[in-house]
């Protein structure tokens, strides 16, 4: 018999007379309706099925909204009383269930949050929608739920559970969490109502929730399993805690099988980054909540919550805390994740960021572009994805993300490559921030990649600056240009003083930087180190020319990064121009006039300067040639790895 590093992790759990193979369940990620017309198009199969085939138990799918009419957040949510939406939904199940996974349909309604425009880019609020209570929301007035609406919500959820049986899911997972309308009902805050259906008492507050399940299990029979998705503290002020959770999860218990505890609020600010744990939270920051209501309830629970780590995953089973793990991201940034830890080769399986961009993007774009895994967001392609048929002879100049990405994929397709870096170690400028304690799993990807690289076979050639003679004199078939870029130095007097710094060198240089440092750049270079600084005690000033933070295109990041803001007191002064930089003080420009602020330390962060120049001049040294990632124009690692990883599976293409 094999031993299995995780046994608890990948012992098999029966739910609702339901087989599943292991612990770890795909938690509901959303895909959008991309087209424009109310169904999921043929991408969404493919992304649901792409986890199933990685391992995952149990794979949830996007917000089924089970009323179009009343329950529908925005133009990209799918309704499930859509006609004829079932040919879909049909296939999304037999995309998961074909690889022995159990296919759960998430059932949800916004609420007070429904007929709005969910755009973040300054959309019109419009349309009716329901809560407990009249309230404004959005700048609308929010009805309450008359007898007839509440009625007619049972029964839609009721409908939808069906349907999802019918199209062959095996699970349903009931949304009554993060602020939508069934968590509306739970809290105190938004449920004052005076009849049975809310107000103090806890039974009343939780009737809706208790008939919506009541009602779906009529219809899809018993031994199929309903699986609730709770707030188990809503986090932030006048919130409910802790305690308000186990009570409500005490009188859920036995109306389902599985009780999936979250936490937060999906629409308040200060606690998206909770709900969404970003990379300053702790691995794991929210099955503490789980653990609680464990031990007050019959039912198996999940837990949720920046969970990556399998030593971690199999702790939380092994001690009780929860019975089954749920994970969102770290599926997205490797579906793999279960069938490489279960075969011993975690080292292989790449660890979620916590960066957010996959949300962000799907927000933005329609698809959950990944910023380590190029391979979210085209599944349907990769699906596909043809072998080159003529192998090639291939230098990669560069070993920062973009280069290392494109090496490894040139090399899985059968390449000869040469991969060569004028340092000596592999990572590129991301290095600089190997010591930071919110960029631990940047820091476990690039050490990935680079034995991923070292084990497909690459020749890895470091301290080795490519020139144009050199790079001549290896008669490469191709070559790819992935040099990156160098700091933008800003043309302020006194900038070349020995007390200035770039945002690069004072990462490794924090001994030397002085107790009182200023910052210029308010992106999220110079934010992030403004931060870091802050956590080893120095006391950080940044000076923004603009009236803003950039986010870089990462905007929901960008909401933890504020949290952390607050919390770590990093000091932002905006509409602040430096005009010359002085050994113990900057001149500035502000709105109030000129300003002199005392430092000991300046550091700009001000942008990138790509190395283009240096990429061009090996432009006709082989037959083939790309250039990719910062050498082109500055961007994050989501563009660049996708970048590197689309260029690289095209080379070796037969042409007609």
């Amino acid at each position: 018999m094999k031993k299995c590093k995780y046994p608890h992790l990948f012992t098999p759990i029966i739910l609702g007379g339901t087989f599943f193979r292991n612990r770890i369940f795909a938690s509901p990620t959303g895909y959008q309706n991309v087209n424009g017309d109310g169904y999921l198009n043929d991408g969404a199969a493919a992304y649901y099925g792409r986890k199933a085939m990685g391992g995952a138990a149990s794979v949830a799918t996007f917000e089924g909204i089970v009323d179009g009419e009343l329950g529908r957040g925005g133009k990209t949510q799918i309704s499930l009383d859509t006609p004829f939406i079932d040919r879909g939904l049909s296939s999304i199940a037999h995309a998961i269930s074909s690889y022995g996974a159990v296919a759960s349909l998430e059932l949800q309604h916004t609420g007070m949050y429904a007929n709005r425009d969910l755009s973040f880019f300054g959309g019109e609020a419009k349309g009716i929608a329901y809560g407990p209570v009249e309230c404004e929301v959005d700048g609308r007035i929010i009805r309450p739920m008359t007898e007839e609406i509440i009625e007619r919500t049972i029964e839609k959820f009721a409908a939808g559970a069906a349907l999802a049986k019918r199209c062959g899911f095996g699970m349903v997972t009931v949304h009554a969490g993060h602020g939508w309308l069934l968590h509306q009902f739970l809290s105190p805050l938004t449920n004052t109502r005076k009849d049975k259906w809310g107000g103090p008492d806890i039974k009343n507050r939780t009737r809706l929730v208790i008939e919506v399940l009541k009602a779906i299990r009529r219809v899809v029979g018993k031994n199929f399993p309903i699986e609730i998705r709770l707030s188990g503290s809503e986090c932030y002020p006048g919130g409910y805690d802790i305690d308000e959770g186990i009570a409500i999860a005490k009188e859920l218990d036995g109306y389902v099988d599985l009780i999936h505890v979250s936490a937060g609020h999906h629409e308040v600010d200060e606690v998206f980054a909770v709900t969404h744990p970003s990379m300053f939270q702790e691995d794991g920051c929210n099955v503490k909540y789980a653990a609680a209501i464990k031990k007050h309830v019959e039912t198996p629970v999940a837990a949720i919550g920046a969970l990556s780590d399998p030593e971690l995953m199999e702790e939380i089973i092994a001690a009780g805390k929860a019975d089954v793990v749920e994970v969102a991201r770290a599926l997205i940034a490797d579906p793999d994740l279960p069938v490489k830890v279960r075969s011993g080769h975690e080292d292989k399986a790449r660890r979620c960021l916590r960066c957010l961009a996959c949300f962000s993007n799907e927000m933005i774009y329609g698809q959950p572009y990944c910023a380590i895994n190029p391979e979210s967001g085209r599944e349907l392609e990769m699906k596909y994805a043809p072998l080159p048929s003529v192998k090639k002879r291939v230098l990669v100049v560069g070993g920062g993300v973009g280069g290392m990405q494109a090496a490894l994929t040139c090399a899985q397709r059968g390449h000869e490559v040469i991969l060569s870096e004028k340092n000596n170690r592999l990572g590129g400028v991301l290095r600089c921030e190997e010591d930071v304690d919110f960029k631990k799993n940047l820091l476990y990807y690039l050490d990935q990649q680079e034995r991923a690289i070292r084990e497909a076979g690459v020749e890895v050639r470091l301290n080795t600056e490519v020139t144009p003679d050199y790079a001549s004199r290896e008669n490469v078939d191709v070559i790819i240009a992935a040099l990156g870029a160098k700091p933008a130095v800003p043309p302020i007097p006194g900038i070349d003083g020995d007390n200035v710094f770039s945002a690069q060198a004072a990462y490794k240089k924090v001994d030397k930087i002085g107790q009182n440092v200023i910052i210029l750049g308010a992106g999220l270079v110079g934010i992030e180190l403004g931060l870091y600084l802050r956590q080893k005690g120095k006391n950080v000033k940044v000076l923004e020319l603009t009236d803003r933070i950039s986010d870089g295109g990462n905007f929901l990041h960008m909401l933890g990064v504020k949290v952390e803001i607050k919390k770590r007191g990093l000091e932002i002064l905006f509409n602040t121009r430096v005009k010359e930089i002085k050994p113990d003080c900057v001149l500035c420009d502000t709105e109030a006039g000129e300003k002199s602020y005392q430092t000991d330390t300046v550091i700009y962060a001000t942008g990138q300067v790509p190395l283009r120049d240096e990429a061009a001049a090996l432009n006709f040294c082989a037959p083939e040639f790309y250039l990719l990632g910062d050498c082109v124009t500055p961007r994050n690692i989501t563009n660049a790895t996708t970048e590197a990883y689309m260029i690289a599976r095209n080379i070796g293409r037969k042409w007609n």
